[in-house]
């Protein structure tokens, strides 16, 4: 490393500090200064590297909640010296180091490290025009944690590590790559907006799409959801799609709720069945050893019903107690409840456990296969009494009470289970006709129709074994989200989610994904999974107090108008590139999805009577992801959640970064009540609000102190259920120290 004389170390500093007076008039710089100069007269030689490194942190010590404008001080410091490495590795002058965006791509695809469709797809002249759209100012937009985690995690480097490509020039390969199929007599104008929303920071993509957009490796899809089937080879099966789908960094949700039970006969042998948890020890090796392009394990949620016979042992899995052989703390666990259940609770009723296997053998049917189509009344609690009162059929009784019990003890002790209210969820399906949702995914947003492949035939043929499957639905979760507090404030939300809908559409045609139902699913529903952050954001510069009912009235109406915006964007697309397959027999073709949300009104008959002519574009639509990674990139709090501390540190491998809430300032204070303060009975109102737009799930957190009682815990569960929630996600307790977030779904 090249070292630089005590005067040219002094002239850099002080070029440095002058940016930041110049860029930040109204930050008090004179300690700060005083700090470097003192710095300059210890060191008498120092490296750039080091002068960098000394001035970021001395910036970074100074953000505070009375100062939280360092931030943005310690950001320009570190992209400058980003700038410098990376023209360093590009031959470039620091100066000008956006320069040459075709030379780049040249570069990066000869290095295998961009995908060589870049330049197939793009004449030079187009890929120069483009670079007149880069906008380096935009730079200027990130908070140094933001900054800080789109370098580490996402901007391309070189297999050394030696970094090439700056922010500007990643959101513009994302939007040239999801563009790159699009008419060329629009393509550069599409190109154009889409690099307007993300460098603005009024919407991300999803970690995959950001991380591996343009890449020559990798895929774009967050998450996964498969259905395992009450056979060897569909459980093998599986763990084989799960290994290959978690290599190239995607989550699951795996359904087991098919699966016998232990104890269940196979073949006729009785009591010999190990039930789900030899199975969900399998996966929680593939999760472990199978790691994430070397980033993470693997991320795996399995779901099982709540009358299932192995309920129990499930419910313990994560517990650090009890018997390891019986333990997979790897896996996230969701147990499927319907209404029956939740109303055998609140009357302190017995519930029933079966085996799945005995009831499909002695009723010929699969008790997982109905739900209450109304509430209080249908098919699912018509076949659970008729398995109730069948004395040919063996059974578990234990109060519901106790089962529930079990479940707020792991929640507090592990954060999980996840909870899926099947009824809820399948009620509001809008593709009822062609199947039926029984579970989640790991992040408990997506909610899409689910079956199990089977292996129809095997032989062998000329030579070679031919294998022919019966695919099922293997649900794709494909997500972007808004930034709520940019993209309101500036008034830009129906230009800015008509960009995300095209852009979510067009991974769907782009993404190679290694399990082939999940490329089929993908292309007969089209499902797409548009999302917001920012939204406590929004509330404190709106002025608007979390625990209010001004709060939840805003968020019903500000919901309404994304959701309106987001069909009538599908709609379009489907005027221009037609409907997804399965539209035919939809409540989207038929109307009752409007009739069931009970929107009313000019603008919503006009929507309904469009989409009944003309189709829409994708059968599945919004989702709320957690995205709380790709909302520091964006500046923004997370998703729907509560600020969870005005100032608090991201912990690196080896050292904190403090982030502050958001435009923090005497007027923002008052409304950043934090996560523990706040009645989550309020924060379940606003969400019952949301959930009544949003087609698919939301990833809801519970925010309880460690002591809370368990009749508290169980009030909110009931509230929660009541309100018509289709999932909550984490119960996050103060005793929790680290919870571990899916990052596929950061979007």
């Amino acid at each position: 490393m090249t070292l630089i004389e005590t005067e040219n170390t002094s002239t850099l500093a002080w070029q440095l500090c002058k940016k930041l007076r110049s860029n930040f008039p109204d930050l008090i710089m004179e300690e700060f200064e005083e700090k470097v100069d003192r710095l300059i007269q210890v060191k008498t030689q120092l490296s750039e590297d080091q002068l960098y490194h000394q001035m970021i942190l001395s910036a970074v010590e100074r953000v505070s909640t009375e100062e939280p404008h360092w931030t943005y001080a310690a950001a320009l410091l570190y992209l400058e010296n980003l700038y410098r490495s990376s023209s360093r590795s590009r031959g470039l002058d620091p100066a000008n180091p956006y320069d040459s965006f075709f030379d780049l791509l040249n570069e990066l695809v000869e290095k295998k490290l961009y995908n060589p469709r870049l330049l197939e797809k793009y004449s030079r002249e187009e890929i120069q025009q483009l670079e007149t759209f880069l906008d380096p100012a935009k730079d200027k937009l990130f908070t140094y944690i933001g900054i800080v985690t789109l370098s580490e995690r996402y901007l391309t480097k070189s297999h050394e590590g030696r970094v090439y490509e700056l922010p500007q020039e990643r959101f513009m390969i994302i939007a040239m790559t999801l563009m790159m199929d699009e008419d060329k007599d629009q393509r550069l104008n599409l190109i154009k907006e889409a690099y307007w929303a993300l460098s603005n920071l009024y919407m991300t993509v999803a970690t995959p799409t950001l991380a591996n957009a343009g890449k020559s490796y990798g895929q774009l899809s967050s998450c996964f959801i498969d259905t395992v089937g009450d056979d060897l080879r569909s459980i093998f099966d599986s763990n084989t799609d799960v290994s290959t789908l978690s290599k190239n960094g995607g989550g699951l949700g795996i359904y087991l709720g098919k699966v016998r039970s232990r104890g269940s006969d196979i073949k006729g042998f009785k009591g010999v069945s190990s039930g789900v948890i030899p199975w969900m020890k399998q996966l929680n090796n593939t999760a472990v050893s199978v790691d994430q392009l070397g980033q993470r394990q693997g991320a795996i949620a399995v779901y099982l019903d709540v009358w299932h016979k192995d309920i129990h042992s499930f419910l313990d899995v994560r517990l650090n107690n009890g018997d390891e052989r019986q333990r997979t703390h790897d896996l996230f666990t969701g147990v499927c409840i319907p209404d029956l259940f939740m109303e055998a609770v609140e009357r302190r009723d017995d519930w029933y456990l079966f085996d799945p296997h005995e009831v499909r053998k002695v009723k010929g049917f699969s008790l997982e296969d109905f739900y209450d189509e109304e509430k209080g009344n249908g098919s699912f609690r018509e076949k659970y009494r008729q398995c109730v009162e069948d004395p040919g059929l063996s059974r578990k009784t234990v109060p519901a009470i106790e089962i529930f019990k079990r479940i707020m003890i792991s929640q507090l002790e592990t954060g999980t289970p996840f909870m899926f209210y099947r009824d809820s969820v399948n009620r509001q399906n809008a593709n009822g006709h062609k199947g039926m949702i029984y579970c989640s995914n790991l992040c408990t947003e997506i909610a899409q129709n689910m079956s199990p492949t089977f292996i129809e035939e095997e032989k062998i043929e000329d030579g070679r074994i031919i294998t022919y499957k019966q695919p099922g639905d293997f649900v794709v979760c494909n997500l972007a989200s808004i930034s709520l507090a940019k993209a309101v404030q500036h008034k830009v939300l129906p230009r800015v989610i008509e960009i995300a809908v095209r852009l979510l559409d067009n991974v769907i045609d782009l993404n190679n994904i290694p399990v082939l139902q999940a490329q089929l699913t993908n292309e007969r529903y089209r499902g797409i999974g548009l999302g917001t952050f920012g939204w406590h954001h929004l509330l404190a510069l709106q002025g608007i107090k979390w625990e209010s009912d001004e709060a939840a009235e805003y968020c019903d109406s500000l919901y309404e108008e994304i959701a309106f915006n987001t069909i009538k964007a599908s709609n379009k697309l489907a005027k221009e590139k037609g409907s997804y397959p399965y539209f035919q027999g939809s409540d989207w073709e038929s109307g009752s999805y409007f009739e069931k949300k009970g929107y009313v009104g000019p603008l919503w008959d006009e929507i309904r009577d469009e989409i009944a002519s003309s189709g829409i574009r994708n059968g599945y639509l919004m989702a709320v992801a957690p995205n709380s990674s790709t909302s520091l990139i964006a500046g923004s709090t997370a998703s729907i959640d509560p600020l969870f501390r005005l100032l608090y540190s991201e912990e690196k491998k080896d050292y904190k970064i403090p982030v502050t809430a958001p435009d923090l300032s005497t007027e923002t204070f008052w409304y950043y009540k934090t996560a523990y303060l706040i009645d989550q009975h309020w924060s379940i109102r606003q969400n019952s609000r949301r959930q009544r737009h949003i087609d698919q799930g939301i990833s809801f957190n519970l925010y309880v102190s460690n002591t809370i009682k368990a009749k508290d815990l169980l009030l909110l569960h009931l509230d929660a259920w009541k309100s018509g929630l289709k999932t909550t996600y984490y119960v996050r307790s103060t005793s929790d120290s680290v919870i571990e977030e899916c990052e596929n779904c950061h979007s």
